[in-house]
């Protein structure tokens, strides 16, 4: 926690630090991004650096620490313009564009366990603009943390099948059409069409204008716009509870 709001006491004598910790944190943050989180380890952040990998322990505990402070160091990326246009359903869906693109530049971060969350102050910040999306609107605040927490966990589903989608690319030399193109003399072999007519059916339909059993950038629209729809029938619910009072 004191290196996530910089309250770390400085040594007091002894040469002046050839580092900071943001530099130490902005390459981290290029291995991940390049190489993805299970390259990152202190040695290869210190090559990046120039310096000896022990000297990395001068700024941060440990590589566990690093991390916390990288998580946070990118959520400080987002966008948080004090005016949008539109109501609470356009501010949400801004919000929600925002982490996709997030999730996106730094597919490293999905895989980072977030149930007990870095309490960093660009972390508080992020939900603290979120929460915003909702306010005044007649929810109640454990409401409010309620809808954000469903967008959000939305849009990492969502993000999630899509880096999946572009690593197997990477993995296997194939886009999804050409994996599809060649395992597709099989599957008419052995797939009944009479014995599963529905997914034969609804299977050819989404193949066809997917070229792909499915497509992560449609995924996430229409289960934005979705989460959406129900969350409007919820709030204007609220809204005729507040104006029969």
């Amino acid at each position: 926690m004191e290196l996530l709001w910089g309250l770390q006491e400085r040594p007091k004598r002894g040469p002046k630090p050839r580092l900071t910790v943001e530099q130490l944190v902005q390459a981290a943050i290029g291995v991940a991004d390049a190489e993805g989180l299970a390259a990152l380890s202190m040695r290869r952040v210190a090559d990046q650096l120039g310096v000896a990998p022990m000297s990395l322990y001068t700024y941060v505990p440990s590589k566990a620490e690093l991390i916390d402070v990288m998580l946070d160091t990118v959520y400080g990326e987002q966008a948080r313009p004090e005016n949008v246009a539109g109501d609470w359903r356009a501010r949400l869906e801004q919000i929600a564009r925002e982490n996709w693109a997030l999730y996106h530049r730094h597919p490293w971060v999905l895989q980072i366990a977030t149930i007990r969350p870095v309490m960093g102050p660009n972390l508080i910040a992020k939900y603290d603009y979120e929460l915003s999306a909702v306010s005044g609107i007649g929810l109640t605040e454990v409401e409010m943390d309620s809808v954000v927490s469903l967008v959000n966990g939305h849009v990492e589903g969502a993000a999630r099948r899509a880096v999946e989608a572009a690593q197997a690319e990477q993995h296997t030399g194939m886009t999804d059409a050409q994996w599809w193109e060649a395992h597709a003399p099989l599957l008419e072999k052995v797939l009944d069409a009479s014995r599963y007519p529905t997914a034969a059916r609804v299977g050819a339909a989404a193949g066809a204008a997917y070229g792909a059993a499915h497509d992560p950038a449609h995924d996430f629209e229409f289960g934005l716009q979705r989460v959406l729809d129900g969350l409007a029938v919820f709030i204007q619910a609220r809204s005729a509870q507040l104006d029969r009072r």
